[in-house]
């Protein structure tokens, strides 16, 4: 079976999160995707922990289906080698600060000459313009600069680490999948590819959605605790007589009706349509004594029955083995050589005409290097010469 994006060839130069997510999902959809790695310099997902097997559980994720080739750029041959696969691999996907790979000789203007179809997509913390382009960043200080963490968190502790990479994937990846797509449909139209720039920060600013609407039109400036939807109205989590969490999102009149009948407190419901912050704050304290009577598998139990926007805070492991996720397939057994398969989070988008099965794990560095050389017409002889000048690895 043949994915949707199987007409795509990427040429993948990204690494840690952003850019092989983007790919990731790329891959999964159909499109071939070549990862371009550094034999010298080691990408940190190789070896992040956890391990299993002696590899690197993020980087057999990350880069399931994709196939990898080893050059070193700083060698003119390297380079010469890229030329020739962006004949062939007209996208490209590229993660290093602004300008690095103009030096190594591998930028849109030297490779757009070679094939103007090109699509060059660059994944950068800051993009390609502004006093920040070239300053380094993590997902933490984008959130921070764009003003998302000044109103996730509480008042009394302050700001709080997501557990999830937001600005990386939201962001980078997601954004940077949307740009590239986009770009594809317009070559269809036009015949020319572009250069897509993708800021991480730029997306992340974008994300304030509502907050960010109501501040620039009406003046009014989110902060931690005062919105509806970030801890300043009954919409929030609540802890059970066993330490467990709920959250409750109750927010339109038929769910909170039902939210407060089932806490035995029906008389409460006024105040969760209530617009007043006192009235917010005076429901949040009934709502937390009323959850603290009761341990979680109670709770679990009573509202399991009803369609009151009220969920449990479950773990991974617990979410893993939910009903609903296992009916969506959101785990996949991926083939690994020697071994049984890997069980992995599976591609979500979901395709009346399926998707193509997944074909292995994260590869090796360098381990489809000698195919895809064969692939481009290189002789036996002259792969062992560039292995030896250490070209290729």
């Amino acid at each position: 079976m043949s994915g949707p994006l199987s007409s795509l060839k990427v040429l993948d130069f990204s690494t840690l999160l952003p850019g092989p997510f983007a790919s990731l999902l790329l891959a999964d959809m159909g499109a071939e995707v070549l990862r371009v790695e550094s034999p010298t310099r080691t990408d940190l997902i190789r070896v992040l922990p956890p391990h299993d097997g002696g590899v690197s559980a993020s980087h057999a994720y990350l880069n399931r289906n994709k196939r990898c080739i080893a050059l070193d750029l700083k060698q003119a041959e390297a380079v010469a080698l890229v030329k020739q696969l962006v004949a062939e691999y007209d996208i490209v996907l590229e993660q290093f600060r602004p300008g690095v790979m103009d030096k190594l000789g591998v930028g849109y203007e030297a490779l757009k000459a070679i094939n103007p179809r090109l699509i060059y997509v660059a994944i950068t913390g800051y993009g390609q313009t502004g006093p920040y382009k070239d300053r380094a960043g993590h997902d933490i200080n984008y959130l921070a600069l764009t003003g998302i963490a000044s109103y996730t968190g509480r008042r009394d502790r302050g700001p709080l680490p997501l557990g999830v990479q937001l600005a990386d994937i939201a962001g980078g990846s997601l954004h940077g999948v949307m740009g590239l797509l986009a770009a594809v449909i317009q070559r269809q139209v036009t015949g020319e590819g572009q250069y897509v720039d993708i800021s991480m920060s730029d997306c992340a600013f974008a994300l304030h959605g509502m907050a960010g609407a109501g501040f620039l039109a009406a003046g009014v400036e989110p902060q931690m605790e005062n919105q509806v939807l970030n801890g300043g109205s009954f919409y929030d989590y609540y802890q059970t007589r066993d330490g467990r969490w709920f959250s409750v999102g109750s927010l339109e009149p038929q769910f909170m009706q039902q939210f407060c009948l089932a806490l035995g407190r029906p008389e409460l419901a006024a105040r969760g349509l209530s617009p007043k912050p006192e009235d917010q704050q005076a429901l949040k304290r009934e709502i937390e004594i009323e959850f603290e009577k009761r341990d979680f598998a109670e709770w679990s139990q009573l509202f399991s029955a009803l369609d009151a926007c009220v969920e449990p805070m479950l773990s991974l492991a617990e979410a893993v083995d939910h009903p609903q996720l296992k009916a969506r397939q959101l785990v996949a057994a991926v083939p690994r050589a020697g071994r049984d398969p890997q069980p992995q989070i599976a591609c979500p988008i979901k395709f009346s005409a399926g998707l193509p099965a997944p074909r292995h794990i994260g590869a090796a560095l360098g381990a489809h290097t000698e195919e895809v050389l064969r692939e481009l017409g290189y002789s036996a002889e002259r792969i062992a010469e560039l292995k030896a000048a250490k070209v290729v690895a």
